[in-house]
């Protein structure tokens, strides 16, 4: 089974300063026996606040050099403060420099894919200045990514990306071959009960939280996101508050039993 655990599952951990990178790493490797991994860009930053700052790329190439020892395959690097709109310019342009800088990361670490989002805070729709300035920077993205094999995407995040005819309408105008969409399954403001399938024909990724690792629907979303030729990982995004390893390993387990019900 292709299954992924994202790194935002221990931020709690990583608040408390029980963890770092490299403690993530070995816990994804041994004490879940997985060989994929989604890491969070707050976990390699020297700097959180406004802005994430990545450390330099010696400490990066200590990343990649423990991903390459542990044979763990870099499914996503998930990237936040790199956000594409903002109604500021001067903070637009600081994203687009983030954005930059954590596709340089990216190459470094060997990731696979990486997930920018949209923007657009609070808004149900983007304004046409909004959505010509989202397509134009993907379409930018995505010609840098290609050239080292990478995919590239929103999230179902923040403001109009959790409307799913807003990601399609962004899929369709970037018109990219390696544009793509994080789908965290089931987190939709809108047509909640199409809101996967509307989005299917441009899933890169996924991320299972709690909720739909419990639910019943989730081998029917499996099937159908396979359908639309989804061939990639079942990655773990889950934000436990107590217990994190214990709670983790639950989710892990309900996953792997959705997947087998799935015939994955």
């Amino acid at each position: 089974m292709k299954i992924s655990l994202g790194g935002y599952s221990f931020n709690q951990l990583f608040l408390e300063g029980k963890m770092d990178v490299f403690g993530y790493l070995e816990t994804v490797k041994y004490r879940y026996r997985l060989d994929a991994v989604d890491l969070w860009n707050a976990q390699i930053a020297e700097r959180t606040t406004p802005i994430l700052t990545l450390a330099d790329g010696s400490y990066l190439r200590k990343v990649r050099e423990a991903l390459n020892e542990k044979e763990l395959r870099l499914i996503n690097l998930a990237v936040d403060t790199a956000h594409l709109w903002d109604p500021d310019p001067e903070m637009r342009e600081a994203l687009y420099q983030s954005a930059l800088n954590h596709l340089k990361a990216a190459v470094i670490l060997g990731a696979e894919t990486v997930r920018i989002d949209t923007g657009g805070y609070g808004e149900q729709e983007f304004s046409e200045e909004a959505f010509h300035w989202i397509v134009t920077k993907y379409r930018e993205y995505c010609r840098i990514c290609s050239d080292y094999g990478i995919k590239i995407g929103p999230e179902n995040h923040m403001g109009p990306s959790l409307i799913p005819k807003q990601l399609a309408r962004i899929a369709q105008a970037v018109d990219e071959p390696n544009f793509g969409i994080l789908v965290h399954l089931d987190r939709w403001d809108q047509d909640r009960e199409d809101g996967n399938e509307i989005v299917a024909p441009w899933v890169i990724h996924t991320h299972f939280d709690a909720n739909i690792a419990g639910s019943e629907e989730a081998p029917d979303i499996v099937r159908m996101l396979r359908r639309y030729g989804y061939e990639g990982h079942w990655a773990i995004e889950y934000n436990a508050q107590s217990n994190p390893y214990i709670e983790i390993e639950h989710v892990i387990t309900q996953v792997k039993k959705r997947l087998a019900e799935a015939d994955i």
